[in-house]
């Protein structure tokens, strides 16, 4: 398993919740590393995103509520949530985007963690 992610679960709106994700070292070192989101009958979309350098991106929503982080020791890509609301609700996915080497170039994907919010 190259991603395993964990930390899901359900929570009443306006509490928070701590996603974390483990990546072998081959896949996470020189990677863009993400967190998706995938509600029935939607596609998957990005929600937030860090770089090797700890660079980050946020979609709108969730700015101000989401902080991603990753431990370049350890291998990890967490992404804490606050202030949850309802919408957030979906099965969130850990991503890594490998750019070199060649032989392993590719998107990688963990399994998804189911996140419920209740109003």
């Amino acid at each position: 398993v190259q991603l395993q992610a964990s930390g899901g679960g359900l929570v009443q709106a306006g509490g928070s919740l701590r996603l974390s994700c483990t990546a072998s070292r081959t896949i996470f070192r020189n990677s863009v590393m993400g967190w998706y989101r995938q509600t029935p009958g939607k596609q998957r979309e990005l929600v937030a995103a860090v770089t090797t350098d700890g660079s980050t991106n946020y979609v709108d929503p969730v700015k101000g509520r989401f902080t991603i982080s990753r431990d370049n020791a350890k291998n990890t890509v967490d992404l804490q949530m606050n202030s949850l609301k309802p919408e957030d609700t979906g099965v969130y996915y850990c991503n890594a985007d490998v750019p070199r080497p060649q032989d392993i170039r590719g998107s990688y994907w963990g399994q998804g963690t189911l996140v419920t919010v209740s109003s």
